[in-house]
């Protein structure tokens, strides 16, 4: 299946859920490389053109910062679940779907830091996509988050693609081919398959 496609078949869900009077909300979760991104702006762009109220609401922008991780010994694990703020997170969430206007931060994979206020959830939002690894992690805390979910997707890709889409991310970022195997293969995969092992309840599973 293209992005394409299975953004076709998330809108067609999507579009087919009963009304409701607060706003509608969307998981869309993967491992890390598998595209959740890309189908999520996919996804909110054919809302838009629909006449949508939508928006895109990525959780990396929850990832703790670097002076935190460092002391606590988490830097090398930076995107694992714990390094997370998991209670602002599910706060906005929270807000979100109370219809509260959300200002939200925005991680910057260039600077590997997350900038506070950098995006904004208005009352005109009637469709919030959220996108991350963890949505439908079935691990506590996270598997709480099911609560707010409207329709949840599950992208999979497999374990060697995954990977060669992983150092390739890293070496765009200007790590030479050792460094980005590396990070790929200590902390990027092992994040991977702790979050394939424990799906919680997606309505859809998408590849």
């Amino acid at each position: 299946m293209t992005v394409q496609d299975n953004a076709r078949t998330l809108v067609q869900r999507i579009t087919a859920l009963p009304a409701r009077d607060t706003r509608l909300m969307i998981a869309i979760a993967g491992p890390p490389g598998s595209g959740k991104s890309t189908l999520a702006e996919a996804v909110v762009e054919m809302l838009t053109a629909a006449g949508k109220a939508a928006v895109l609401m990525p959780m990396d922008g929850f990832h703790l910062d670097n002076r935190l991780l460092e002391p606590a010994g988490l830097l090398p694990r930076k995107g694992a679940p714990e390094t997370f703020d998991f209670g602002g997170l599910a706060s906005a969430l929270a807000r979100i779907r109370d219809g509260q206007t959300v200002l939200l931060p925005v991680f910057d994979r260039s600077r590997e830091e997350a900038i506070a206020g950098a995006a904004r959830i208005g009352p005109e939002t009637r469709i919030v996509v959220v996108e991350g690894n963890y949505l439908l992690l079935d691990e506590d805390p996270w598997r709480d988050l099911a609560a707010y979910w409207d329709l949840a997707a599950f992208l999979t890709v497999p374990e060697d693609e995954l990977e060669r889409r992983l150092i390739a991310r890293w070496l765009s970022f200007g790590h030479d081919a050792r460094a980005a195997a590396t990070k790929a293969q200590a902390n990027d995969l092992p994040n991977a398959r702790r979050v394939v092992r424990a799906v919680h309840a997606p309505d859809l599973v998408l590849e």
